[in-house]
């Protein structure tokens, strides 16, 4: 396979087990600040994905928790293909960390009674939430927090 410029664009889809969370890729800026982008995976790539609304106000939810818990987050991205998230820190690389963080964002997101800026001036698409999908999409995430180690189908076994 020939080696593309986008990082998961190399990775090969049908051997990770989701649900995990990968480290994807270090950036160094010019001025020594280090930007750790890690995949969250929360459903197994071209077996199934997220409803866009669960999608949509699971995005919002953890991007305004997510802060709750570390001043370190630069994004929380949305994957295209609807099966996950990307989480970009500056000046943070302790894994287990992340891992802890994540968790507690997602109890935040178990725990909403409202998505955030679902409104009209605060969201281009604010029609298109549901707060019980991200619910169900934290509780299985969580539900599976064991297995956030295990990138790979062959390392489950």
């Amino acid at each position: 396979m020939k080696k593309m410029n986008v990082e998961s664009f190399n990775l090969d889809h049908t051997k990770v087990a989701a649900p995990f969370v990968r480290l994807a890729g270090i950036k160094e800026g010019q001025n020594g600040d280090v930007i750790h982008k890690y995949d969250i995976r929360f459903k197994q790539p071209n077996k199934e994905h997220m409803e866009m609304p669960a999608l949509h106000s699971i995005e919002h939810l953890m991007a305004e928790n997510i802060r709750n818990h570390t001043d370190k987050v630069v994004d929380v991205s949305p994957m295209g293909c609807q099966t996950g998230f990307y989480l970009s820190l500056i000046n943070h690389d302790n894994y287990e960390d992340v891992l802890s963080i994540l968790e507690k964002t997602l109890n935040d997101v178990k725990h909403a009674t409202e998505v955030p800026a679902c409104n009209e001036v605060q969201c281009g698409w604010a029609a298109s939430h549901s707060l019980e999908g991200a619910q169900a999409l934290a509780e299985e995430m969580l539900s599976k927090k064991d297995e956030w180690n295990i990138i790979y189908q062959a390392d489950a076994e």
